[in-house]
């Protein structure tokens, strides 16, 4: 009896890691599109919940054309593809200074959603950087 509660509860926890795995690559994707939301971090998450609860996802995941060398190449030498680099930090400014002069009235508002970009930038721009192969 004890033998059969521990293994639903240990089924159910994996079912719940994939699930918050997949809910992370959901949001990671998204982030891809939106600026304030960071990718990396997400897919990492993603990454390491697939790992510690379904073997098959985390392999699917890694060999992902797009995403499973950006994983990697983030979790064995902590870079940054430039044209990433790039890509983030203009959607990233864009948004930001679209915000700043069309949406938002608040001085310290404009303050502070320009002391984030700075920072988000600054933090990007920390990574090392590699160019992709074709």
């Amino acid at each position: 009896m004890v033998q059969r509660i521990r293994k639903t509860f240990f089924s159910i926890k994996r079912y719940l890691i994939a699930g918050a795995g997949t809910l992370s690559l959901v949001l990671g994707i998204i982030g891809i599109f939106l600026p304030l939301l960071p990718t990396t971090p997400f897919l990492l998450l993603t990454a390491y919940c697939y790992l510690k609860s379904s073997p098959r996802l985390y392999h699917w995941l890694i060999n992902q054309p797009r995403l499973g060398a950006y994983i990697l190449n983030y979790q064995k030498y902590k870079v940054i593809p430039v044209k990433a680099k790039i890509s983030a930090i203009s959607l990233l400014w864009t948004s930001i200074l679209f915000c700043i002069i069309f949406v938002v009235d608040m001085l310290w508002l404009r303050i502070l959603l320009f002391a984030i970009a700075t920072g988000v930038t600054i933090h990007i721009l920390s990574y090392k950087s590699y160019r992709e192969e074709k």
